[in-house]
């Protein structure tokens, strides 16, 4: 817990107030279901890094800007100066949120997360410096922020993850530095995750920036299990180099479903060359055989008509983290997800994948595990059928990394798929994968030790359990008799037909 990011001014009362108040006030903590046992019980909400709950306040304050929503881009009418007044000042919002310094950076929106930013940032750092062919990643990069640079970028190499014991670690800075010396000229930038969406393990991008400005490379963050857990400080440093290029984060892993992507950068970047898309909008002036692209951000990055609505929840979520503040929030991520650990760590039969011990290696959020002999689907299938707990299992878009952890656990089986096609579905193999218990702001120890609690049931009577389902032709593990309809809890169709009627 003495983590330099810790020890801010700025955990007040008035913060841990709010807390108090916001931690309860999410859409969907009341939630109920008819588990196996034929019992209703409430949801325990353990998928937050896949995506999180709505929080209240973001939601009324979207419903309240509803009365007076209008198009952006004017400032003619009351309600079009309300509407775009209020988009340019989540912008500036952000800015501030990630510490980024609005004289050099700038905020636009892309996308429903951080893949589509990320395909547009790997082109504009390509197209800036065309010359340098190599882009570094981690080994554990969700596939948005590995693929795009396969395709974008140029050569993608994969940089390893520290091995301090049977677990992996955060990202091993000697052997990133010996990757920036050896391909030196190369290099056109560094993409890296500010936390595993797999492992939760923190990762210290501003040191990472420091070794990568050294050698003449720039850095990207992807922020989408950052922005929500974890400070970030993208500028304001006395030493230059430990600033960030460019980062990106998800709305709706920040308490904001429905809300674009973002994308923070240095201006000097994206006015070097023309923005990827054109469209109303982003334009000055539009002749029949020529047109200019407006030299204004954010207007210039964001063609056509924005999800206005979308940003306006996202900005009310961020504008309450921030009033919360980011050390606060980490603390209580620490806590909750250490408590987790520690409880896990007490059953033998339960392996988390991950550096645990090293206290170099921060984890905040998200925890992977599996149970000893049992399929990470078929533990997944029992938490919900029969315990109302939402986790998520498999590989998490991170294939290579949850590989590389699985030797831990599954080295044999690994061994003998070496012989077989790589381009063998994962699905093939059920022992593929892991579980993934993630937390949010609204996660209590309470909920924590209803998950231990299930997990000890499901250990003390593997076969049981075991016995009661069958993998089906998607490769899912199914009840043989307990069977969940969605409609019995939501259509579409006929919550429209209730409220024509009504």
């Amino acid at each position: 817990m003495n983590h330099p990011l810790l020890t801010s001014d700025t955990m007040s009362l008035k913060g841990q107030k709010l807390l108090d108040k916001v931690k309860n006030d999410f859409i969907g903590l009341d939630t109920q279901y008819k588990t196996a046992d034929g019992k209703h019980s409430k949801r325990i909400y353990l998928d937050t890094t896949a995506s999180s709950l709505m929080m209240g306040i973001a939601h009324r304050a979207s419903n309240e800007f509803l009365k007076h929503y209008a198009n952006t881009h004017s400032l003619l009418h009351f309600s079009a100066k309300i509407s775009t007044k209020t988009y340019n000042w989540i912008h500036s919002r952000i800015l501030d949120f990630v510490h980024a310094n609005p004289e050099e950076f700038t905020c636009f929106f892309m996308g429903s997360g951080v893949t589509a930013g990320m395909n547009r940032m790997a082109k504009t750092f390509q197209r800036l410096r065309p010359e340098k062919d190599i882009v570094l990643v981690s080994i554990m990069e969700h596939h948005s922020n590995d693929l795009p640079h396969r395709k974008h970028g140029g050569k993608v190499l994969h940089i390893p993850i520290s091995n301090t014991s049977q677990n992996l670690g955060s990202i091993d800075l000697d052997i990133f530095e010996k990757y920036l010396l050896q391909f030196e000229g190369r290099i056109n930038y560094v993409s890296i995750t500010g936390l595993s969406n797999v492992t939760g393990i923190v990762t210290p991008i501003n040191k990472i920036a420091k070794l990568a400005h050294k050698y003449g490379a720039y850095v990207i963050v992807d922020a989408a299990q950052m922005a929500a857990h974890v400070p970030i400080y993208m500028s304001g440093f006395e030493d230059k180099d430990m600033e960030i290029d460019a980062l990106l984060f998800s709305g709706h892993k920040t308490y904001a479903p429905g809300s674009p992507g973002v994308i923070i950068a240095r201006k000097s970047f994206m006015s070097a060359i023309e923005p990827e898309e054109v469209g109303g909008g982003m334009v000055d002036k539009v002749f029949p055989d020529n047109y200019f692209v407006s030299k204004k951000f954010p207007d210039r990055e964001e063609a056509g008509t924005p999800n206005i609505l979308g940003a306006i929840t996202l900005g009310a979520a961020i504008h309450v983290l921030d009033s919360i503040g980011m050390e606060r929030i980490l603390k209580k991520d620490l806590e909750v997800t250490q408590y987790a650990v520690k409880k896990m760590q007490s059953y033998n039969d339960i392996f988390i994948y991950g550096e645990i011990n090293n206290k170099d290696s921060m984890r905040a959020g998200t925890i992977a595990f599996n149970i000893l002999d049992m399929d990470h689907g078929l533990v997944a299938a029992i938490l919900n059928d029969y315990f109302n707990i939402a986790v998520r299992n498999e590989c998490f878009c991170a294939h290579p990394y949850v590989e590389k952890m699985l030797h831990s656990t599954h080295e044999k089986e690994i061994e003998q798929l070496d012989c077989l096609d790589n381009h063998l579905n994962w699905k093939v193999e059920p022992w593929m994968g892991m579980v993934r218990a993630s937390i949010g702001l609204y996660t209590t120890k309470e909920d924590i030790d209803i998950l231990i609690n299930a997990l000890s049931s499901i250990i003390k009577n593997k076969n049981s359990l075991s016995a009661k389902y069958i993998i089906n032709t998607d490769g899912d593990y199914q009840h043989k008799e307990f069977q969940f309809s969605s409609k019995d809890y939501f259509s579409l169709t006929a919550t429209i037909d209730r409220d024509i009627i009504s």
